[in-house]
């Protein structure tokens, strides 16, 4: 009979632990989720904005089609894009600035893609 089974359990990493992360998955956890949290309503009130600028009507369009209305702006608006972007980077520290820079092409998805699901999930 074995007494001490901790000598014959392998080390296993959790699977949520941030160790586990790639850098980027690090990088949106820890710096990018917070600031979209924290600049929601600014982020709410640039679509609305947007929508505004471009003359939309976005109260009298049913679900589907606001959601095809968002995609859109995300797909084929570059500047759009460029602008939103601007509002999240714009809160980096010099260190979190640094981190970016090494992984800018998929913080620059990740980001896109975190916005546009957060206003996709909001009522406008």
């Amino acid at each position: 009979m074995i007494k001490d089974k901790t000598s014959i359990r392998p080390v296993i990493r959790k699977i949520g632990t941030i160790e586990n992360k790639s850098p980027a998955e690090r990088f949106q956890n820890l710096t990018l989720r917070p600031i979209i949290k924290l600049q929601h309503e600014l982020l709410v009130a640039f679509f609305e904005n947007y929508l505004k600028k471009r003359k939309i009507d976005f109260s009298g369009l049913s679900e589907l089609e606001k959601h095809e209305v968002i995609s859109k702006a995300f797909k084929k608006d570059n500047l759009f894009k460029t602008e939103i972007r601007a509002l999240v980077l714009g809160h980096f520290t010099l260190e979190e600035y640094s981190v970016y820079q090494t992984i800018a092409t998929d913080a620059n998805k990740r980001i896109i893609t975190m916005i546009e699901e957060r206003l996709q999930s909001v009522t406008l």
